[in-house]
């Protein structure tokens, strides 16, 4: 074997769908001594991170925790602990993460039916209707910012359709926590999952998961076990909970920069939070449009943390990217499934959401679209 040398890693500006530039006082949080994971001064910690994401998912939701897993994690939680084998589930697709949803669904129930919307457009109260009416469910599942399209879920009347027809709600909020209105309790969800490296500015490792009554109580009720130990609740609940029962080791000091996070969030406030990534967002739609480029969704379902452009024609999705990347150490995204090759995808989530990251790409990417126009 040969000699290594000392890991030097270059910081980069972090501008796609995830993760997002981790603040200096996050990646500080990361360096506390580690003690453990029932140490008096973790479990003070976990009270305080628990408050601050109920603070953020804007509900009162006692079992309101960190899954110890990256977003994905998160999302089988969410699933897992509500289905049974035989529960009639319907996924409503319209992405790569809504896709993934069903997968995992797929492998807890044969009774899982998709919804299908085409890329880049959302949902009605009025589809879930006519859907739930043909085939009643006992789970609906949603995500809220869909990253492989760039558009935005409006929930305007969807859990009063879902409720009625005795069905339990589950959002992804992966890409929206912290940075778009995440109103778990206005808006009635009964599961929500997110993650800590997009909108929190946290790294990569957690996967904040919020319970509503209704959930618990089919929680509660089971009549089979979970069939996924690692994430049953039912177990986790008893750590994060009054009893602080071992159920894993928790990641100690990811909880430690993810407290940090929050409590930079809870500094800044969420209004504040949430116009600082309008502001900047629509730096960045209007700069865009100057350019000539095409928006892939209509500002009405476009979120403000991750927007998708269509690749101009004669121009090389991937060696933009790669010039943007060695001249200006700047990443964006290309496009997943049906969008790949197709369109570009930006993100302006958490702390790098700043004017001065707009102006930097926008800047970057008018110097190289006219270079490969023009040879």
């Amino acid at each position: 074997m040969g000699q290594y040398s000392d890991l030097d890693i270059q910081g980069r500006i972090l501008l796609g769908p995830g993760p997002s530039i981790v603040p200096p006082r996050v990646l500080h949080a990361l360096s506390h001594p580690l003690v453990g994971h029932l140490d008096p001064q973790f479990l003070e910690l976990m009270n305080e991170v628990q408050e601050l994401l109920r603070y953020v998912y804007q509900t009162d939701n006692p079992l309101t925790i960190p899954v110890s897993g990256t977003g994905s994690a998160g999302m089988e939680a969410a699933l897992c602990n509500l289905i049974e084998e035989g529960d009639s589930v319907l996924v409503c697709v319209n992405g790569y993460f809504s896709t993934r949803m069903y997968q995992i669904a797929e492998r807890y129930t044969k009774g899982v039916r998709r919804l299908d919307r085409t890329w880049g457009t959302v949902f009605t109260p009025e589809d879930l209707d006519r859907a739930l009416t043909k085939h009643p469910a006992k789970i609906v599942a949603l995500v809220h910012v869909e990253t492989s399209t760039g558009t935005r879920q409006p929930m305007e009347g969807i859990s009063e359709v879902v409720h009625r027809h005795g069905a339990l709600l589950i959002l992804d909020c992966v890409a929206s926590l912290g940075g778009e209105p995440v109103c778990v309790d206005e808006w009635d969800v009964d599961l929500a999952h997110g993650a800590t490296q997009k909108c929190l500015s946290c790294p990569p490792g957690l996967a904040p998961l919020t319970v509503g009554p209704r959930a618990m109580d089919a929680i509660r009720n089971r009549k089979t076990p979970v069939a996924n130990w690692y994430l049953d609740l039912s177990g986790i609940e008893h750590y994060w909970g009054k009893e602080r029962t071992y159920h894993h080791t928790a990641p100690i000091s990811l909880n430690y920069a993810l407290r940090e996070a929050l409590r930079l969030i809870y500094i800044e406030g969420l209004d504040a939070c949430f116009a600082r990534h309008r502001a900047n967002a629509e730096m960045l739609w209007q700069g865009l449009e100057d350019m000539g480029l095409q928006l892939v969704v209509p500002e009405e379902i476009r979120p403000t943390t991750l927007t998708t452009v269509w690749i101009p024609e004669g121009v090389e999705d991937l060696a933009i990217r790669k010039a943007l990347q060695e001249r200006y150490n700047v990443t964006i995204a290309g496009g997943l499934g049906d969008f790949k090759g197709r369109v570009w995808r930006i993100g302006l989530m958490g702390n790098s959401s700043r004017p001065q990251n707009v102006l930097l790409l926008l800047g970057a990417l008018q110097r190289l679209i006219a270079k490969a126009r023009t040879g």
